[in-house]
């Protein structure tokens, strides 16, 4: 028998039939027939490849393996993703830094045939089932395949402000002191949002001005709900709109490059300092003889996220009408000033919107569940407050 019918008769049996004995007979099929170990791999870095056809990401399907299988299978799909990768076409920076950040493709432990020959049937009947995703690159190419797609963005280096903003929010998270946290989150959000008023400047005066793009990032278990509102809430704040799909546990950021790097700076700093504080919380709880739930994480995760995005909107509100009235004063001076930064903003806002709504044409509210705990509220907007991004003064 040929290697590749051995594997055509494995897949048909396994693949398309979810009972456990069908995978028990391929896997034993495969396992008899060492000659076919390399078809199998080829039609795995297939499954890879369609994957990206229907709007999939590395990083999208390292999180979906991750929260659906096991360790081994995501070393599988790991060594996967990197064979498949030579034989891609170019695509943009994005993409490159998610192939980089791909888990490191070792070889798993020993095991026998059969068990191998199981695991990798698991992981190929997850991939045959991904839906197909909206497409992140503005005309849904990049990614395609497909002759004549839009050239990727390329590569820029980290601007200094990036940089200084990533510091901050790192310091942020490592300080014991929630005053000290407080101001450098609150430096980090002016930061962004002068950093977002220069990019859109630089943006009016270009030849061909930028376009929306959109990203996506984890929403990882538990207390997903909260969690998603508190990426609303920073998207939000920083000229970016977000959609988040529960059942595959994450969220569609869309806004401008600049825009959207803030944004997952800016997330994952606050979701730590979040973590941090609950737990504090808690400990305070228990020593008083009260024991706290998942009622109480859930509340006072969403009461952080509903007072973090309303201080996150004030700080990045002032900022941008300090920068309005100084470009608007340059302009009366006859300095570089020559361009009116409110329309400017304005057109980028409908921008997002209109690519928002072209990626995402129906969508739903949901109401937050499970916050109904006073204590859990009341804690999470005390925490949040510590971490208060309001106006201060610069940081020497």
């Amino acid at each position: 028998m040929s290697t590749s019918r051995t594997v055509d008769r494995a897949f048909e049996g396994a693949l398309y039939d979810t009972a456990d004995h069908a995978l028990d007979t391929a896997a034993s099929l495969l396992a008899a027939d060492p000659g076919a170990d390399a078809e199998l791999a080829r039609r795995g870095e297939e499954f890879v490849a369609t994957a990206w056809r229907r709007g999939w990401q590395p990083a999208d399907l390292v999180r979906i393996v991750r929260r659906e299988l096991d360790d081994v299978h995501l070393r599988l799909v790991a060594r996967l993703i990197r064979a498949q990768a030579p034989h891609d076409l170019p695509r943009g920076p994005r993409w490159a830094a998610q192939l980089d950040a791909v888990p490191e493709a070792s070889a798993p432990p020993r095991a026998d045939r059969f068990s191998h020959a199981t695991a990798v049937l698991e992981l190929y009947r997850l991939l045959l089932r991904l839906p197909t995703l909206e497409p992140l690159e503005a005309g849904g190419t990049e990614g395609s395949g497909q002759a004549g797609r839009r050239a990727p963005r390329e590569a820029r280096p980290e601007s200094r402000a990036l940089a200084r903003i990533r510091a901050l929010l790192a310091k942020a998270e490592a300080t014991g002191y929630p005053e000290e946290a407080e101001a450098l989150s609150a430096k980090a959000q002016e930061l962004m949002a002068r950093h977002s008023v220069d990019e859109a400047l630089l943006s009016a005066h270009a030849p061909a001005p930028d376009t929306p793009g959109a990203c996506r990032i984890g929403i990882e278990a538990p207390y997903e709900q909260a969690k998603a509102v508190l990426l609303d809430a920073v998207a939000d704040a920083n000229h970016c709109r977000a959609v988040w799909n529960e059942a595959l546990g994450f969220s569609t950021v869309v806004g401008f490059e600049a825009d959207l790097e803030a944004v997952e700076l800016l997330h994952t700093s606050l979701l730590v300092q979040a973590e941090a504080a609950m737990t504090k919380a808690e400990a305070a709880q228990r020593a008083g003889g009260r024991k706290r739930t998942k009622t109480f994480r859930q509340s006072f995760l969403a009461a952080y996220a509903h007072r973090a995005g309303t201080r996150l909107r004030a700080a990045a509100e002032a900022a941008t009408a300090e920068a309005a009235t100084a470009e608007a004063a340059g302009a009366e001076a006859g300095g570089a000033g020559d361009v009116d930064l409110l329309p400017v903003l304005a057109s980028r806002e409908a921008a997002v919107t209109d690519r928002l709504e072209h990626m995402f044409p129906e969508t739903t509210t949901t109401r937050l569940r499970g916050a109904g705990d006073a204590v859990g509220w009341t804690e999470g907007t005390r925490a949040a407050d510590d971490a208060e991004v309001g106006r201060r003064r610069p940081l020497r």
